[in-house]
């Protein structure tokens, strides 16, 4: 089993979590095929996707630990964390501040990335234990708002998430993001269900490329 440091470490280079919101089972393995081949290795399901016990496993058993980080999002409460944890979830999201979700995932040693909008929410999260810090809905007060955050509290990593493009991607990395969320800029299902993964794949490299730009 990996450590938190590992995935946190594999989330960071990836630049990039693609959080999959609704996803058509049928089309998974395909869609994940057409990240990683664009250089994003986060791959982010969401609790509220029908049957996600059996997509997460697919993807585990599909996909080797150095290829992709599989998480869950729009976790709510810590028996959801829990149960996405034994279906082999490596990391686990929320949209909101959780404690309970914060300790169960430490206690079984799982990156946890509760969402957060305040300096104090982030604060309180991170002295919770939450490994990274989900800024949601980044888009309401954008990039200067993730610096703004990361001026006094530079030592808290921060996960935009929320309206991130490839517009903007690199603005939130130079403003001090650890990596960013992207959702529907960075995967077109109306693509997928006609079987245009290239196009994702071209997403996915495009956003890599803005992110590795801020950073060099």
């Amino acid at each position: 089993m990996r450590t938190k440091h590992d995935v946190f470490q594999q989330l960071r280079d990836s630049g990039v979590v693609a959080v999959l919101r609704g996803v058509d089972a049928d089309t998974l393995i395909e869609i994940t095929d057409a990240l990683l081949a664009g250089g994003v290795r986060g791959i982010e399901l969401t609790a509220d996707t029908p049957g996600i016990a059996d997509m997460v496993a697919e993807l585990d058993a599909s996909f080797g630990d150095e290829e992709i980080a599989i998480g869950v999002g729009t976790v709510l409460d810590s028996e959801t964390a829990r149960t996405v944890m034994l279906g082999g979830a490596e990391f686990v999201v929320s949209p909101s501040l959780h404690a309970d979700v914060i300790d169960t995932c430490n206690r079984y040693g799982t990156l946890v990335a509760p969402g957060i909008m305040t300096p104090t929410e982030a604060i309180t999260g991170y002295e919770a234990g939450a490994d990274l810090l989900k800024v949601f809905p980044a888009s309401s007060l954008g990039p200067a708002h993730l610096g703004a955050i990361k001026g006094p509290l530079d030592q808290i990593p921060l996960m935009p998430t929320g309206g991130v493009s490839p517009d903007n991607a690199g603005d939130y990395i130079e403003a001090g993001a650890e990596c960013v969320g992207a959702g529907g800029a960075l995967v077109d299902y109306e693509a997928a269900e006609r079987g245009d993964f290239e196009s994702i794949t071209e997403t996915a490299t495009e956003f890599r490329a803005v992110i590795d730009d801020a950073r060099s």
